[in-house]
C-alpha cells in the first residue's frame, strides 16, 4: 500500500464485514423506502396534487438509483476481495491506500487513479 503497507488478511476481513454491513443497511433502507412510498397517501387529482404525487415519485426514484449505485459498487467490492483483487486500482493498478479503503471500502481507485479519471472526464466533457 502507500508507503509500502500491504493489506493485511485482518483489514481485508473488517473491510469485508463493513461492507456487508452497509448492503444489509441499505437493502433494508430500499425496503423501508418501497413499502413508505406504496403506502403513501395519493391525493387528489387536482393539478398541485399531481405536481407532488410526481415529485414524490422523482424523489423515491432518485434515491432508490442511489442506493443501488452503492450495492452495485458494494457488490463489486465483495467480488474483488472473494478474487484476491480487493485494494488495487483499476485505472493504476496500483495498491489502494489504506485510508481510502477505511474511509471508502467500496473504492475501486487510489487517490491518483481519481485524479486520473477525473482529468479524463474533464477532458471529454469539453468535447
Amino acid at each position: 500500500m502507500a508507503g509500502g503497507k500491504r493489506l493485511t488478511d485482518q483489514f481485508i476481513r473488517e473491510c469485508r464485514t463493513r461492507l456487508l454491513e452497509m448492503k444489509t443497511e441499505i437493502l433494508n433502507r430500499t425496503r423501508s423506502l418501497t413499502r413508505e412510498y406504496e403506502a403513501r397517501d395519493r391525493g387528489g387529482s387536482d393539478e398541485g396534487d399531481m405536481t407532488m404525487e410526481i415529485l414524490a415519485e422523482n424523489d423515491f426514484l432518485s434515491t432508490q438509483g442511489r442506493l443501488k449505485a452503492r450495492l452495485i459498487e458494494i457488490d463489486h467490492a465483495l467480488s474483488r476481495i472473494e478474487k484476491g483483487l480487493y485494494g488495487i486500482c483499476e485505472e493504476t493498478d496500483e495498491p489502494i491506500e489504506i485510508e481510502r479503503l477505511r474511509a471508502l471500502p467500496w473504492t475501486r481507485l487510489s487517490i491518483e487513479g481519481a485524479e486520473i479519471r477525473e482529468s479524463l472526464e474533464r477532458r471529454f466533457a469539453r468535447i
